[in-house]
Parts: C-alpha cells; sequence; structure tokens
C-alpha cells in the first residue's frame, strides 16, 4: 500500500473525508461456485488534502488488478447511448471535425462513445485497458488500443501518427490512481490546436446530495471544478470553458486547451464556477468535514426502511448491479436477508453474486416473475429509465424506492 500522500501534490492526507469501513473491489463480482470462497475486503476511507483539496482515497490495488478484467460495458444504459450521440454532434458541429480529423478516447471502454464519431465519418482510436471490453468494441469496427493510458502510451501514440484534435475522456480521470503521469498524456497527445474534454462527477452535487455511493476504490479520486483546474494547469492545460450535466447524479464537463493556445479564449463560465465553489466553502476543509454526518443518517435511514419491510412480511428486491449499491450495500450491511436479489440488463453480471453482500443478480424479467412489493434502485441515477422500463412493476402494486439523498418511495 502506498504512503498516505495526495496523489496531486504529495502532501500529507491526514484529514477524513467519508470512512466507509471495509469493501470488497465495486466491480468484484462472484460466481455462484464461489459461494464459500473468501473475498478481499480494504479499507474505503476516503480523505480531502489540505494543500489542493483534492478527495481522494488510498491506493489499495493496482490499477491491473482493478480493470484487467472490467464488468462494467457502457452499451447497456439506453440513456448514456442517447448522452454519448449528443456529445459527438455537439463537439463534431462546434469544433468543425471532418474526415481529416482524429478523435482519441481514452477509457473507451466497449466503444459506446466512439461508434458515434465514425458513423459521421471522423476518424477515431480508443484507448481502453481492460481487454474483455476492449473486444466488444473492436466488433463494432472501433480501432482500439488495449493498454493504459499515461505519458509513456501517449508518446507511442503520438509517434505513431495519432496526435488528436479532440479528446475524450469522460468518467476516466476519477480512476486513476497515477493521476499527474495521467494528465500529462493529454499533454503530450493533444495537437497545437486541439481539444481535451473530460467528465466527471462534480464533487459539489456528490456533497449536496449526499452521494457518498459514488465513492468505490475503482474512485481514486473525486474532483471539484477548482481541484481539476489546479491539475490540468500543473500539466500545461488551461481550462476555456464549462458545462453543467444531469448524468452520474451531477456532472462537470471541462474543455481544455494547450496553454498557449490563445486562440479558444477563455470564457466566463470558468470564473462563474470558480467563484461559486469558493462561496460554498469547497476550498474550506471544514466543508468537507461536515460531510460524513450526512452519510451515517443516509444509512439508519436505509436499514431501517428495509427492517420495517421485512417485519411486515413486504417483499424487496433490487435493480441494478452498479458499483455504487455495491458501495452502498456493503457499508450498510445489507445482504439477501433484507433484499432477496438484484437484476441487472448485463449479461455480464447476471447468474453472480455482488461482492461482499453475496446477493444474487438475475435478468430483469426476475422482477416480473417475483412481483416484490419494494424494488430498490440502486443505479438512482438512472432512475427515470428505469422506471420507465420496468413500469409494470405497479401492475401489482409494487413501489420503487430510491436510496439517495434519503430514502424515497417513489409513488
Amino acid at each position: 500500500m502506498s504512503l498516505c500522500k495526495c496523489r496531486f501534490c504529495s502532501a500529507p492526507l491526514t484529514v477524513t473525508f467519508a470512512d466507509l469501513g471495509m469493501s470488497p473491489l465495486a466491480n468484484s463480482f462472484v460466481s455462484p461456485d464461489d459461494m464459500a470462497e473468501p473475498e478481499a475486503f480494504y479499507p474505503l476511507h476516503a480523505y480531502v488534502c489540505e494543500t489542493c483539496k483534492l478527495v481522494q482515497t488510498r491506493d489499495v490495488e493496482t490499477a491491473e488488478h482493478i480493470f484487467g478484467d472490467y464488468l462494467y460495458f457502457s452499451g447497456f444504459s439506453e440513456s448514456w447511448l442517447k448522452h454519448s450521440e449528443a456529445y459527438a454532434a455537439a463537439m463534431i458541429g462546434r469544433f468543425g471535425l471532418t474526415a481529416d480529423s482524429k478523435v482519441v478516447e481514452v477509457a473507451s471502454n466497449d466503444g459506446y462513445l466512439l461508434q458515434f464519431f465514425k458513423a459521421r465519418g471522423v476518424p477515431v482510436l480508443g484507448v481502453e485497458p481492460a481487454a474483455n471490453v476492449a473486444e466488444a468494441a473492436l466488433r463494432k469496427g472501433i480501432p482500439t488500443e488495449v493498454r493504459f493510458f499515461g505519458r509513456a502510451t501517449a508518446r507511442r501514440l503520438a509517434t505513431a501518427g495519432h496526435q488528436a484534435d479532440l479528446i475524450a475522456a469522460n468518467n476516466v480521470v476519477a480512476h486513476v490512481p497515477d493521476l499527474n503521469d495521467f494528465v500529462a498524456g493529454f499533454e503530450i497527445l493533444l495537437k497545437p490546436q486541439g481539444v481535451l474534454t473530460l467528465e466527471f462527477p462534480h464533487l459539489a452535487r456528490m456533497m449536496a446530495e449526499n452521494q457518498f455511493d459514488t465513492i468505490y476504490h475503482e474512485h481514486f479520486s473525486y474532483f471539484s471544478f477548482l481541484a481539476i483546474e489546479r491539475v490540468l494547469a500543473a500539466h500545461g492545460l488551461t481550462v476555456f470553458d464549462v458545462e453543467h450535466l444531469p448524468t452520474h447524479g451531477g456532472s462537470l464537463r471541462v474543455f481544455a486547451r494547450h496553454a498557449e493556445n490563445e486562440a479558444l479564449a477563455v470564457l466566463g463560465t470558468v470564473a462563474a464556477l470558480r467563484e461559486d465553489e469558493i462561496a460554498i466553502g469547497l476550498d474550506d476543509l471544514a466543508t468537507y468535514r461536515r460531510f460524513a454526518a450526512g452519510v451515517v443518517r443516509t444509512k439508519l435511514s436505509l436499514l431501517a426502511f428495509l427492517i420495517e419491510a421485512k417485519r411486515q412480511g413486504r417483499t424487496v428486491a433490487g435493480y441494478g448491479a452498479p458499483a455504487k449499491g455495491n458501495t452502498l450495500l456493503n457499508y450498510c450491511g445489507i445482504g439477501p436477508e433484507l433484499i432477496d436479489f438484484t437484476v441487472d440488463r448485463s449479461p455480464h453480471k447476471q447468474n453472480r453474486l455482488l461482492p461482499g453482500t453475496r446477493i444474487l443478480v438475475m435478468a430483469p424479467e426476475a422482477l416480473l416473475q417475483a412481483k416484490p412489493d419494494y424494488v430498490l434502485i440502486l443505479p438512482w441515477n438512472l432512475k427515470d429509465e428505469i422506471m420507465t422500463q420496468m413500469a409494470a412493476i405497479r401492475d401489482w402494486g409494487g413501489r420503487f424506492v430510491l436510496p439517495i439523498p434519503s430514502v424515497e418511495v417513489v409513488p
């Protein structure tokens, strides 16, 4: 285990942001054949750096172990595909991308995003460390480099003629243990007039809405705008625009370019968000220390709801098997005694057991057969999509339950 130092500025980490106890890796699903075998549990403890205000967990496993064989496939969420298609159209229009351009996505997963650029005639390249996920992209005809991104990979790709007009890095910067090496790679791979976009859950929304379940070992860092701007600037990249997104419970899309590329003017959105974050205390350690109290309140309210439902003879099932759900269930100590099973659309997760809690994952049709009284939506950020897809649950009087920011039973 590494020393407890900030992964960006190397200052000592001493201030707790949230201590969620011991938890397995959130995407390490268990085969039923291994039901009797032990699992590895690690401290899930997030700190805030007193110097740069980056919220982060300690490294407990190597990235190669976590992401070498991965079970998250982006293409199984319809709303995420729509978001990605809209992003591709917007970037092509705003930055004039053509058949002479190159779009590189870092952490390209199963080709969910690059397929939309390819369909519009823009050359693409994916960089994806999980070989099993990259295979799905290759089957779609998306050229993909199977490797981790950083300085060495960026130099290799740049030398091979893959410098990018646009680098997309959506929901990946949080997953990087060596943050400085990763961000330095952007500066190397980006063309002099190129644009980098980053999307990531916004720490301000996470704190305001008590989204502590987005903390898990695969997420090494949690970014405010203040923190990401500091990280990018340290590697010669200037933020020139920022947008608020509804994805993942509230995200930011940050646009950056080489510091010397003044052709892309810094827009007023940048100063406005910087000032907003200072106003709500994201440069003040006291703000971060207050977060832990809300975490405990959510745990108590969810346990109280589930225990009372069981006492009344009600049945409860889950919907989804996301990493955030595994953080929530393990922190709260919720197992099959309170949730009979959960379902997920991804066949890669079906017929496996959730890590730690050992709750069985089934296909969504299992809900229609079991007819539970309550369905706990674990990927609450997709609640509208899920409640539409599974509207038949209401036919027998079943009701949806949202766990975050506090327990809510949806009529």
